[in-house]
């Protein structure tokens, strides 16, 4: 098999880490947790003598902001795909497959999560490569450290070879109760979203499974248009393509599905006090970022990337300060951000 093709998928707006991810520059365009940011972070961990240059399916609106964080690091992409609309993750890596080599190995990633141990991942992707070459499906499993009901699951089945397991099943996002059993059951994986299998394997399932994806990507790519690196797919023919993730089109239905469980410090980074849980802390409990100033408050997280802020007396607060828009909330309540922005809609 040829190098291990990366494939980032950067076409998300990152809603609930609003004010400061916006549809303008999203979540995957900030630097939330290093001074690089997570689209940058996520091209840099699949980067050296065992990947090829990645390919990036993005918004076409953050097609500069795509080449411009990726030249700055070194990792430009071979193909920088362009959706005319977002369709879900199926149709998403469909395009990107028909981009590779049939017999190359895509590792499918979204831009804007957090890996803190990277050689924990390069393993889990080593390990599972000789499956990778007999056609599997291969997905990757998060050890759970929490009941979260805000993520899928994947119930681990039979062992396949060292540390790779047959997917038994995936498991929606569950009620409190059912996630605690599982994760008591010892059995169970968070499922991140993270891919790795041959172009021509996930081609062949979605036709097998989801032939009309597989019809409008190809259509989309027959009629795409090329300026460079970037792909402009036909936005009529990717219009018609059923809008589904790959875990319902593909992964939830083919025959070949193992999962490799991985402890590599990930994180979704799906809300602030996400991001309060997995960044550096003063002595205080409090994570700052900007024109801060703080006295006798603790357990917050505050940022701004403009206006000063000054708290006094205050704990358990999330602040966000971005342009003329100000967040204030309880920490715990940092998922209602979704809630919030369809309130100031209506």
């Amino acid at each position: 098999m040829t190098e291990i093709v990366p494939v980032i998928l950067s076409g998300g707006s990152g809603t609930r880490l609003w004010p400061m991810s916006r549809p303008e520059k999203p979540k995957q365009m900030l630097a939330l947790t290093a001074s690089d940011t997570m689209l940058q972070l996520t091209a840099a961990r699949a980067h050296g003598d065992a990947f090829a240059a990645p390919i990036v399916v993005a918004n076409a609106a953050h097609a500069d902001a795509v080449e411009e964080q990726l030249g700055a690091i070194g990792a430009q992409p071979s193909a920088l795909i362009l959706e005319p609309a977002g369709r879900n993750t199926a149709p998403a890596i469909a395009l990107a497959a028909l981009s590779a080599g049939a017999d190359q190995a895509m590792l499918v990633m979204p831009s804007d999560h957090v890996i803190a141990d990277r050689d924990a991942f390069h393993a889990a992707i080593h390990a599972a490569l000789p499956l990778v070459e007999q056609g599997w499906l291969i997905t990757f499993g998060i050890t759970p450290d929490a009941p979260e009901t805000g993520y899928g699951y994947i119930k681990v089945g039979d062992e396949l070879a060292p540390g790779i397991h047959r997917v038994a099943r995936f498991v929606e996002k569950p009620k409190r109760d059912v996630a605690e059993a599982m994760i008591a059951s010892g059995d169970h994986a968070w499922n991140g979203g993270i891919f790795l299998f041959r172009a021509d394997a996930y081609l062949g399932a979605l036709e097998r499974f989801a032939p009309a994806i597989l019809a409008a990507a190809r259509s989309a790519c027959a009629g795409a248009r090329r300026e460079g690196v970037r792909v402009y797919p036909d936005a009529a023919a990717f219009a018609a393509s059923p809008s589904d993730s790959i875990d319902y089109a593909v992964m939830e239905k083919a025959d070949r599905v193992a999962v490799v469980p991985v402890t590599m410090g990930w994180s979704d980074v799906g809300s602030w006090d996400a991001l309060h849980a997995i960044s550096d802390r003063d002595d205080r409990d409090n994570v700052v970022s900007g024109d801060v100033v703080m006295l006798d408050s603790r357990n917050c997280l505050v940022r701004s990337d403009g206006a000063r802020v000054a708290m006094v007396g205050v704990e358990d607060l999330i602040v966000v300060a971005s342009g003329n828009d100000i967040l204030i909330l309880p920490r715990g309540r940092s998922q209602d951000v979704k809630l919030l922005l369809d309130a100031m809609k209506n």
